[in-house]
């Protein structure tokens, strides 16, 4: 099988957008506003795709109960990105092409929006997604990009202070081939430095093996006292799993995402017992958590839930300013309803109704404040940690 590197997707990537490249069309009066929903319901990213989906269509629902904007309900488009770059890729421009969708949002894996972000900068599709990985916000986006989620630079400086608090410094790092992990490994290093310790070993591995043995051996050789593992959950399970096999009781360290409950079910309970899991905290304090988990019925949401909701509800007051229904028009708008001095808003509809009373309005959101830089990445973000006892996940604080 024919290796895809990320060069290779990238460069097939903008070359197909090239033709794709679309005129601002003319929405007519009442016209519903198509949303592009391009997210994991399947493959590596399948267990967090469906809340997100959930959560979007909740807002887009509850917009369009309410009498949409101006009268325009929204029209949600959904297609499963398969957590494969190659396939999200034929997605977008199908969404971009045949849809003719002006915003995409909903991806996860960073290897998918690395290779769906030129489809839409191309197409001046705006993007909004929960991808972490440095490099994609320094893409040549021309500003067709935002995200909730904070890079693998904030979340590795977060996850090197927790294991710093601990005293076991000298961390050996077992990661995927993907676009976040080599800088993932990078900032994590320089951290954990400053603190003292070191990343004393760094095996990167190919997905889908049914064993990891010997990239365990390997970071081994250098003695490790704590162990980073930087993979998705299909692989982890794995990992974990020759981890306890091989008899090594280090302390275990992973992305939230990588150890789901579905990952702690495909094992037995001693597999995965102590493992410290870090991830992106939604606000749990703020007026528009507790508005999020209500519109799902749910007690509680995570981080991406919280993100997917901000899409939507951005995407909403952002068409609401601008009263354009075109990538260009999310692009030059979308900050001036999530952030400066307008009043702050919680959700959709209250934003709404703020907006058609003439006031500037600023989107506080269920992951935190949506304030985003010059290139598109969140500016700060709040992180949760918690730990396997008994195959359940145990929260432990949030910082």
């Amino acid at each position: 099988m024919t290796r895809v590197t990320r060069r290779k997707i990238l460069k097939g990537a903008a070359a197909a957008a090239a033709g794709v490249a679309l005129p601002v069309r003319a929405y007519a009066a009442g016209e519903a506003v198509k949303v592009g929903i391009l997210t994991p319901l399947t493959g590596a990213g399948g267990a967090d795709g469906p809340r997100m989906l959930k959560a979007m269509q909740a807002v887009f629902d509850e917009v369009n109960k309410a009498g949409g904007v101006d009268g325009r309900m929204f029209q949600t488009v959904v297609e499963d990105d398969q957590t494969n770059p190659e396939a999200a890729v034929r997605a977008a421009r199908k969404l971009i092409e045949v849809d003719k969708v002006p915003i995409i949002m909903g991806t996860w894996a960073s290897s998918v929006t690395t290779a769906v972000l030129p489809v839409c900068w191309e197409s001046k599709t705006f993007m909004m997604t929960v991808s972490g990985a440095d490099s994609i916000s320094l893409l040549p986006h021309q500003g067709y990009l935002v995200r909730t989620q904070p890079t693998s630079k904030l979340q590795s400086i977060a996850h090197a202070s927790y294991i710093a608090s601990t005293g076991k410094m000298k961390i050996g790092v077992i990661g995927i081939q993907a676009p976040f992990a080599q800088s993932t490994k990078e900032h994590l290093d320089a951290t954990i430095k400053a603190a003292g310790g070191s990343v004393v070993s760094h095996v990167i591995y190919e997905k889908d093996k049914s064993t990891y043995r010997s990239e365990i051996d390997q970071v081994m050789k250098a003695n490790p006292d704590n162990l980073y593992l930087n993979g998705y959950a299909p692989d982890t399970v794995v990992v974990l799993r020759d981890l306890y096999k091989a008899g090594i009781e280090l302390p275990k360290f992973c992305q939230s995402y990588a150890v789901p409950q579905s990952t702690l079910d495909a094992n037995p309970p001693e597999v995965s017992e102590g493992v410290v899991t870090g991830s992106p905290s939604a606000d749990v304090d703020s007026t528009a958590y507790k508005l999020a988990a209500d519109r799902l019925g749910m007690r509680e949401i995570d981080a991406y839930v919280a993100q997917a909701t901000d899409w939507a509800s951005l995407a909403v007051l952002t068409f609401a300013k601008s009263k354009e229904a075109t990538g260009s028009a999310f692009k030059d708008n979308v900050r001036k309803v999530s952030q400066g001095d307008g009043v702050k808003v919680y959700s959709a509809i209250e934003g709404l109704k703020a907006i058609s009373e003439g006031k500037e309005i600023n989107y506080e959101g269920a992951s935190g404040p949506c304030d985003f830089n010059e290139i598109g990445d969140i500016a700060k973000c709040r992180f949760r940690f918690t730990q396997v006892r008994n195959g359940k996940l145990e929260f432990l604080k949030i910082v």
